[in-house]
């Protein structure tokens, strides 16, 4: 899946690498970082940079504008009723969430403003994560016909089944310290500690064997997700085929269209 970037826009993602702390920046802000296609793309290209890369002993994700990420981009989404695209959108996007646990490197979001379906995702893949007190959370796809169910995979591996499940069944947010309390994030601080919360985990990673750490991350991902790759193969199915539904359709357009969506009996 080709996506290349569009004349006269800024990268999608800003990478920096500062003392073996590689920073990989969200850039479109103003879209709230949607994980369109060509977000993916570059995130992933960034990984598969990264993954090679022996300088850089750790990663932190974090994002331009009001908030990390609010998830796929639905206008894209909805331009694209096509079967065989959706599979190849959520086949890509499950690939680039399973790269960030096989990444050699600890992964660290940095969390502001909302984080929502696939950014919420985000969030879950990652190894660790700090969040500002401001942050909120959400797996809202079934307010617009979208079960969210490829992000419910790697949210569930955080969080306990009936949270996750009144989050997919709710769509509602939850706030950071309900976050924090529900195991999705690893610390909660005010907006203006969140860089400090950040260094804290970075040094101690820094201060660790690289070797040991990438070989102790393997490991454990071998251990706990067995059957990682199959849930996201089937959830990325079930996305795919759900976004041709009706139900979709209309749920996004009236989110677009800012009315009220009229599902059908």
């Amino acid at each position: 899946m080709n996506a290349p970037l569009e004349a006269g826009l800024a990268p999608y993602v800003l990478a920096e690498t500062r003392e073996g702390v590689c920073t990989l920046t969200l850039n479109r802000g103003e879209r709230f970082n949607a994980l369109s296609q060509a977000m993916i793309a570059a995130l992933e290209a960034e990984l598969d940079r990264l993954a090679e890369d022996r300088a850089t002993r750790v990663v932190v994700l974090a994002a331009n504008g009001k908030g990390f990420c609010a998830g796929h981009d639905l206008k894209e989404l909805r331009a694209h009723p096509e079967l065989d695209w959706q599979r190849q959108l959520f086949e890509a996007c499950s690939r680039m969430m399973i790269k960030l646990t096989r990444l050699p490197q600890p992964v660290i979001a940095r969390v502001h403003g909302i984080a929502t379906a696939a950014g919420c995702q985000l969030v879950a893949m990652a190894d660790l994560a700090v969040a500002s007190d401001t942050a909120m959370f959400a797996l809202p796809g079934v307010n617009v016909g979208v079960f969210c169910s490829t992000p419910a995979v790697g949210v569930a591996r955080n969080v306990a089944r009936k949270r996750v499940m009144e989050m997919l069944l709710t769509g509602e947010t939850i706030d950071a310290a309900t976050a924090l309390q529900w195991g999705l994030v690893n610390r909660v601080v005010p907006a203006a500690g969140l860089d400090a919360a950040v260094a804290h985990f970075t040094g101690i990673v820094l201060a660790r064997s690289r070797e040991v750490v990438a070989l102790g991350k393997r490991a454990f991902y071998e251990q706990i997700d067995q059957v990682l790759a199959g849930a996201y193969e089937r959830t990325g199915e079930a996305m795919a085929c759900n976004l041709l539904l009706p139900d979709a359709a209309e749920g996004i357009d009236a989110f677009l269209g800012k009315r009220s969506p009229r599902w059908r009996p």
